[in-house]
């Protein structure tokens, strides 16, 4: 008895090349998407954590300042952008020393330079070897038509510039800002101090 040999069937379909193409142009669309939005949040989140820690830095600074300048006890000179004056810099000094506030020349850095002296004015004299410079904001944003101190009389009013006589001067106020990453405008903090400790026979 003959029997015919049929061929086997094979009933396993595969993707045609078409398919393929559809299949990893989707996959790359949805990967490119997420790529994206993952990307912009890390962008974003950087930009929240970089302004949230330079706010900190306006704060804590503008504190710090606003705590020397209370305590000073004569004014040298004063500006719109510098002020030079005798105060207890560090809780521990024994004397006074003249403080010199300002921007370095361009204008990106708020810069402290503290002269000791050998006793307090006026007898002491500076000791100019040991002068000590430190940077206060190292990253300051002059924001446009804000002065980095105002100066207030008596009355509440601001005065005027070049200052004559320093001894009108009652209260500073002093305008911090850095560059914002996330807000363009950048980050101001403004703090007003009174002097209380100011002497008038220097």
């Amino acid at each position: 008895m003959l029997h015919s040999k049929e061929e086997p069937q094979n009933n396993q379909t595969g993707f045609t090349l078409v398919e393929l193409l559809v299949v990893i142009t989707l996959a790359a669309i949805a990967f490119i998407s997420f790529g994206s939005f993952f990307l912009n949040y890390i962008t974003t989140y950087t930009h929240y954590q970089t302004d949230a820690s330079n706010f900190t830095e306006l704060d804590s600074q503008s504190l710090r300042m606003g705590q020397v300048l209370r305590g000073l006890t004569d004014i040298v000179s004063a500006t719109s952008n510098d002020i030079v004056f005798y105060a207890y810099f560090a809780p521990d000094d024994t004397y006074v020393s003249q403080v010199h506030y300002y921007l370095s020349s361009n204008g990106k850095a708020l810069l402290a330079d503290v002269t000791p002296m050998t006793a307090n004015p006026p007898i002491g004299s500076l000791i100019s070897s040991s002068k000590k410079t430190y940077t206060i904001i190292s990253n300051y944003y002059k924001a446009t038509g804000v002065n980095l101190f105002n100066y207030y009389d008596a009355s509440g009013t601001l005065i005027g510039l070049p200052i004559t006589d320093e001894h009108t001067i009652i209260e500073i106020q002093v305008n911090l800002a850095e560059p914002g990453s996330y807000t363009k405008t950048g980050q101001t903090l403004s703090i007003t101090a009174g002097l209380r400790n100011r002497k008038t026979n220097l």
